[in-house]
């Protein structure tokens, strides 16, 4: 039963929105995932999608799945690149990783027009501006 299982808690995890550079043709933005922890996660699978209301209509994008493979303690690595036109839906990503052949999984939502700039912070690893979130 469900009850049975270990808790399995995600830890030591974000994923961030990065403002990459911008310039009077616009801003350029990527999606990271980053591991804080002092040890190394394996088979990292980040999926992604977008939904919500825009123009009076619901709207949901195309959910993509991302093999990052083995991320090492204290590092990150490139999930995708997105578009701004999607910042005023839900942006889900669900990430799942094994460690030490346990696995882990999480649900990493950034919500409706959150992502904007007094809303950014300087992101630990990356050293850039973003929107963190995680555990």
């Amino acid at each position: 039963m469900k009850k049975d299982l270990p808790p399995n808690i995600v830890e030591d995890i974000y994923i961030a929105v990065i403002l990459e550079n911008e310039s009077p043709e616009g801003k350029v933005w990527n999606v990271y995932l980053i591991n804080e922890k002092n040890e190394q996660i394996d088979n990292v699978l980040v999926s992604s999608k977008g939904y919500g209301i825009k123009d009076d209509r619901e709207v949901k994008t195309s959910v993509l799945r991302h093999f990052i493979g083995d991320l090492a303690a204290k590092k990150f690595s490139l999930i995708e690149a997105i578009d701004e036109q999607v910042f005023g839906l839900t942006n889900e990503y669900l990430l799942s990783y094994y460690i030490n052949g346990t696995i882990y999984d999480k649900k990493y939502i950034f919500l409706p027009e959150s992502i904007i700039d007094s809303n950014l912070i300087r992101v630990p690893l990356l050293n850039k501006p973003g929107i963190l979130i995680g555990a």
